[in-house]
């Protein structure tokens, strides 16, 4: 969930102000920090009835309700599937029968990539066959794969510094867990680093601060002028081990299998629904999650579960019968795994 958008109208200005001190915005207000403290307190009732029709009331679980019937019914939705449109459809229903307002959906082009068989064996020093995952718009390799011998880095000044060593080979990226925001550049740009030395092929470490033998899939992009190779993911603890034997002088050889395929982008939506603002219906609040998943989950959490309590905030405030001052409108994105395309394409539209 990395792209949810959220537009406060007006909190920006509270930033870094002392309580007494005058606010202004474009010179025409001019409130104290007091009297906005005072002016959010007269919703205390209005908050306290929100949380009791929550935690309490009729609402008790209903997104979690929600949500588990959607992805046990549709199950996994990647950009371009079928399951993903039907998921649209289905809440494209759901928000009208909610009884929300201005329910409609806006029209998106999207990536559209399938996994295909894959796999990876490690024919030496030993025989081990590992768990892998392709990453995102990977493209496939020949139907009788790929072996080669392998180049283990741990970052890509290593990379450069080994430049000649990887020509013709797999190169194994088992860089060490930092943070999401830093490690998940090797996802992102492993394969294009990769290409530009030689490489045949890419395998990174999973992105993750824990395994249990457990690869992680993810978007990866592919740079204009440098040759596309396949790249996928696998375990850290394989990663590990591999690390350990190149450490040890060993000859490491590969087979890697991919059909992966990219197909023509696709036809979809953002899924939009709405409460009308009472005083200023031209501001709009904005809370959202995105639809899409990749292909080897259900997207319970990335990112049904943001879609969902976007959704639940509408409800809430529907059937208690309140009307914001501004517009509150729900967007439920297609295709963010493949790097935000349909919040990229609302903002072309609605900037």
């Amino acid at each position: 969930m990395k792209f949810l958008l959220f537009t406060f109208v007006g909190v920006v200005h509270l930033f870094s102000l002392n309580s007494g001190k005058a606010i202004y915005k474009n010179d025409i207000s001019r409130r104290t920090f007091q009297e906005i403290k005072e002016e959010i307190a007269r919703y205390k009732d209005v908050a306290k009835a929100i949380i009791n029709l929550a935690v309490y009331g009729k609402a008790q679980n209903r997104s979690y309700e929600r949500l588990a019937l959607l992805v046990d019914t549709v199950g996994p939705r990647p950009s371009g599937s079928k399951s993903l449109e039907k998921a649209i459809q289905i809440m494209y229903r759901n928000l009208q029968e909610d009884g929300l307002e201005n329910v409609h959906l806006e029209p998106v082009k999207i990536p559209h990539w399938e996994r295909g068989e894959e796999s990876a064996v490690m024919l030496e020093p030993r025989v081990h066959k590992m768990a892998i995952l392709g990453l995102g718009s990977s493209i496939g390799t020949p139907p009788e794969g790929i072996t080669a011998e392998v180049l283990v880095v741990t970052s890509f000044e290593e990379l450069q510094r080994r430049a000649p060593e990887a020509r013709g080979k797999i190169v194994v990226y088992n860089q060490p867990y930092v943070n999401y925001s830093k490690t998940v550049q090797y996802r992102v740009q492993g394969a294009v680093e990769a290409a530009k030395v030689g490489a045949l092929a890419s395998l990174i470490r999973s992105v993750a601060s824990f395994s249990i033998y457990s690869p992680h899939t993810g978007i990866q992009e592919y740079q204009d002028g440098v040759p596309k190779i396949p790249t996928a993911c696998i375990t850290v603890e394989d990663a590990e081990m591999i690390s350990r034997m190149a450490s040890r002088g060993n000859r490491i050889v590969i087979q890697l299998k991919m059909g992966a395929k990219n197909y023509p982008d696709a036809d979809s939506f953002n899924t939009v629904a709405e409460i009308i603002g009472s005083k200023y219906p031209e501001q709009v609040v904005l809370v959202s999650g995105h639809l899409d998943s990749w292909d080897v989950g259900q997207g319970a959490m990335d990112d049904g579960g943001g879609a969902f309590i976007s959704w639940e905030a509408l409800s809430l405030i529907k059937d208690l019968g309140l009307r914001p001052k501004r517009t509150l409108r729900l967007v439920l994105w297609t295709a963010e795994e493949q790097g935000g395309i349909g919040g990229f394409q609302y903002y072309q539209l609605h900037k």
